[in-house]
């Protein structure tokens, strides 16, 4: 009897020793390439300037950059300041994990959505503080200011769903149509980009607008003007040629 109480003991624990080690994970089957390696330290800094410039707090956004048909994404939970280059979380454009041994950031299918409808290269999702309040407020962000024709005309609120959902992403897609960054309701804020500066800058510009109709439409007794579509539109074409060449 004692003798199979040891043997069950000893079950237990070899069980729990694989349990444990599922939990930390093993690195999967590949290292990283040059230009991933060169890509992930792109993608901390930009995860770690969204928390700087005061647009998440903690671990509440995430970030993504496409290299080929691999996703490098910002890990679950894990404080971007911890981040260094050994922990480099990939994933192919199905959500299979082909790099790292860290668990991918929960809301994982709205960066795969985005790659597969767009020709997106990097993605910043946060929680900014103006564009989550707007995004309570109403449907689409009124015309407040011009640059919205730099996300491709009026910003829409794409429906609450739970983060981390397949019906968020969807969500998202629609509110995305003809646009490069969209407001998620009682949430926070995604764009896109061929870069992961003009990801960054695009949603940086979206909670800057945020900010600015809140503040016009605090001031009691007045509404602030907005523009047409036209004139947005009209905006977005001159802004295609902004900044300089080459």
């Amino acid at each position: 009897m004692a003798e199979e109480r040891r043997d069950q003991r000893g079950d237990r624990e070899a069980r729990d020793a694989r349990e444990g080690a599922q939990e930390v994970g093993e690195p999967w089957g590949r290292s990283a390439r040059p230009e991933e390696t060169e890509a992930w330290e792109a993608l901390v800094a930009t995860a770690r300037r969204t928390v700087s410039d005061g647009l998440v707090v903690g671990t509440s956004g995430n970030v993504s950059v496409r290299v080929g048909d691999t996703v490098l994404v910002t890990p679950s939970g894990v404080p971007y300041d911890r981040l260094t280059p050994d922990d480099v979380t990939g994933v192919d454009l199905d959500g299979r994990q082909v790099l790292g041994s860290l668990v991918p950031t929960s809301e994982l299918p709205m960066h795969l959505a985005v790659y597969r409808a767009t020709d997106a290269r990097a993605v910043v999702h946060t929680h900014a503080v103006h564009a989550t309040a707007v995004s309570t407020l109403v449907p689409e962000l009124p015309l407040i200011h011009y640059m919205a024709g730099g996300l491709g005309g009026p910003v829409r609120v794409a429906p609450y769903a739970t983060y981390g959902t397949q019906e968020l992403a969807e969500n998202m897609l629609r509110a995305l149509t003809g646009r490069t960054a969209c407001l998620l309701q009682n949430h926070g804020t995604i764009g896109y980009g061929a870069t992961l500066d003009q990801a960054y800058d695009r949603t940086a510009q979206l909670e800057w607008m945020c900010r600015l109709w809140l503040t016009a439409s605090s001031v009691p007794g007045l509404a602030p003007t907005l523009l047409s579509e036209e004139q947005v539109a009209e905006a977005g074409e001159r802004l295609r040629g902004y900044g300089q060449r080459g």
